[in-house]
């Protein structure tokens, strides 16, 4: 009997829980990607390109097994309802993709949901009395502590249907390799760095993070894959794996708390009297801050689809509480942009940054751009290689440039607002602004 593997956001053949199943139980599986046109409109062009690469590298690898990648388009339901045989998928916890596969749950009587994108999917670790947690840590303890779930993994011996059904969309180049080669290769290459991870994870300039967000928003490997290939072994390892558990926390959190997905997880955050101005945002999302490090981020994420994490906490923070721009704005701008954009992750990040999440600090964490900017790319490594305008300033002036003398300015061949912006606003005004905002909103 044949069957049907509806793939999602796990673009791959192995450590696949539902292609396992699959192809062991049956004789003949269609391998099948459903175009969401609202899903593909709502991705700017680089992530966009990125899953066109993915489906081709996905393809390919069927091609080698005697089949191919099937695509159609349409609601899933509907077109799932006009399969025959059993229709095997893995679960995602989105709020669009629980009702989406609601609909499909009712239209197709024979199916099979497994949980293959997580290493424990949402409502695995909870509390004692089966609460989901809201604070990070005490997951992460119970989280580290627990079994995966027993689920065969192996790839069984079915026939794979040959149909490609409206064929793959066409799409320009992708920014990086695609596929589980490149994921794979990816992996081999953080491995080689992975044990110094706890030293240079805030170095945007160094950049020795594992580049590996985007194969997992995609599934082109699995978080157990890199888990059962890194280990656990050396202080940078479990740190790194601690992001692993990040991921399925932010998961989790909109799992339980779907509200979250539009509104912040703390209620009393909704009344903060954002400004919103239309001008600032502009600045912030061109890199025209004024700020080399929040400028160089803003840059690097519009040209390349991603943004090193220390520079994402300090991006999100100056467009929140120095520009009082509500987090909505900057998270859907992100969401756009990224090409590792998971709507958990970015909501969750989010949040936490804007202190109406599930951070448990208190809201007046305020980033302080230059302080950040001295500390984690001291040199100015980072902001030289995306803000050419100062990049001949010293490694002292880079970080501030209207507070570098005018003789190093005229050398350098800046002129404030002119060739290089002036801020948008001083930080210490800014904080003072925002902490007033908050405390009269909770007030």
């Amino acid at each position: 009997m044949s069957a049907v593997m509806w793939f999602r956001r796990d673009l791959r053949l192995d450590d696949n829980p539902a292609w396992s199943a699959a192809t062991s139980e049956h004789g003949e599986v269609t391998a099948l990607f459903i175009v969401d046109q609202r899903l593909l409109d709502a991705a700017g062009d680089l992530r966009r390109n990125l899953l066109i690469a993915n489906l081709n590298a996905l393809d390919a690898d069927l091609k080698e097994r005697g089949g191919r990648l099937r695509i159609e388009a349409g609601e899933a339901s509907s077109v799932l309802a006009n399969h025959g045989g059993t229709v095997y998928w893995n679960a995602d916890y989105s709020p669009y993709a629980i009702a989406r596969d609601g609909r499909v749950r009712k239209q197709v009587e024979r199916h099979e949901v497994f949980h293959g994108n997580f290493i424990h999917y949402p409502g695995h670790v909870l509390k004692d009395d089966g609460d989901p947690y809201r604070v990070f840590t005490p997951y992460y303890r119970r989280w580290i502590e627990t079994d995966w779930p027993k689920v065969s993994m192996a790839e069984g011996t079915a026939d794979i249907a040959g149909e490609t059904g409206q064929g793959i969309p066409s799409g320009a180049d992708p920014i990086i390799e695609p596929g589980t080669a490149g994921a794979r290769k990816r992996l081999e290459t953080f491995t080689d760095v992975v044990d110094q991870y706890p030293d240079y994870r805030n170095d945007p300039g160094r950049d020795d993070t594992s580049h590996l967000s985007a194969d997992l928003k995609f599934g082109t490997i699995s978080p157990r894959t890199i888990w059962d290939h890194l280990g656990t072994g050396t202080e940078g390892r479990r740190s790194f794996l601690r992001q692993l558990c990040w991921r399925d926390f932010y998961a989790q959190v909109l799992y339980y708390f779907p509200h979250s997905a539009k509104a912040s997880l703390k209620p009393g955050y909704d009344d903060i009297g954002w400004l919103n101005d239309p001008v600032d945002i502009e600045a912030w999302k061109t890199g025209q801050t004024g700020y080399p490090f929040v400028d160089a981020a803003m840059r690097q994420l519009v040209a390349t689809g991603w943004m090193h994490n220390r520079t994402r906490m300090v991006t999100a923070s100056f467009l929140v509480k120095h520009l009082l721009v509500d987090w909505r704005i900057g998270e859907r701008f992100f969401m756009e942009n990224l090409i590792d954009g998971d709507p958990a992750q970015n909501i969750g990040n989010w949040q936490w940054v804007a202190g109406t999440g599930t951070d448990a600090a208190p809201y007046f964490r305020v980033f302080n751009p230059i302080s950040q900017s001295k500390k984690f790319d001291p040199k100015g490594v980072y902001i030289r290689r995306f803000v050419p305008e100062v990049a001949a300033l010293d490694d002292r002036d880079i970080h501030a440039p209207w507070d570098a003398p005018p003789l190093a300015l005229a050398e350098a061949g800046i002129e404030l607002g002119q060739t290089y912006p002036t801020p948008l606003i001083d930080h210490a005004f800014a904080r003072e602004r925002v902490l007033t905002a908050y405390k009269t909103a909770l007030s």
